[in-house]
């Protein structure tokens, strides 16, 4: 279904380098930013947080470190 959304220049441009930076269409970077906030979809911070309930302190710890090369 079309819908249009009408962006202050300023914030098209930082949408515009986001999607960029991300691999990805302006229209798919929005429809996982609102995926994200509806809670329709876990981001990479909030799985790894839900996964980790388990580990010590110190596994914890190695598991950031570990997936943090992703976050480039």
């Amino acid at each position: 279904m079309p819908l249009s959304l009408r962006i202050p220049p300023g914030k098209e441009k930082l949408l515009r380098k986001a999607a960029a930076k991300a691999g990805k269409t302006k229209t798919a970077f929005i429809l996982d930013a609102l995926d994200e906030k509806l809670g329709l979809g876990k981001n990479r911070e909030k799985e790894v947080r839900s996964l980790g309930g388990w580990m010590s302190h110190e596994e914890a710890r190695e598991l950031r470190d570990s997936v943090n090369v992703f976050n480039k």
